[in-house]
């Protein structure tokens, strides 16, 4: 189950971003996740719900934005959405693609409540 070594990357990222702005706790994450990656959702999902607790990440909203798959033909030069990384080219049957949306896993966005000290 690779999910789990793509959570644990995930909340160490966050992490590592939100204790060097002085984070107390991430309240929100918004991640892109492509459709033509590997990651299997609901294994994801257990995986998150699991490996969160007891960090910064264990309260926050998470927000998964799900890119399609798109496609340039290299033979044709046809751009098309791809729904499976083995797809042929709609125009000319060419495998000889370059795939440019679809592919990306990463975290987009983190809202974080930060330690402030009280001022009297």
């Amino acid at each position: 189950m690779h999910e789990l070594s793509i959570v644990m990357g995930i909340i160490n990222i966050a992490e590592d971003q939100a204790r060097r702005e002085g984070a107390l706790a991430i309240e929100e994450i918004e991640l892109e996740i492509g459709c033509l990656t590997t990651v299997e959702m609901a294994a994801f999902e257990a995986a998150w719900k699991q490996a969160v607790k007891a960090t910064l990440l264990e309260h926050a909203v998470k927000m998964i934005e799900r890119t399609p798959g798109r496609a340039a033909c290299l033979e044709c030069g046809e751009q098309f959405a791809l729904n499976n990384l083995y797809d042929a080219c709609p125009q000319c049957n060419s495998h000889l693609l370059n795939i440019t949306q679809g592919k990306a896993l990463r975290v987009r966005s983190l809202v974080i409540r930060e330690d402030k000290p009280l001022h009297s």
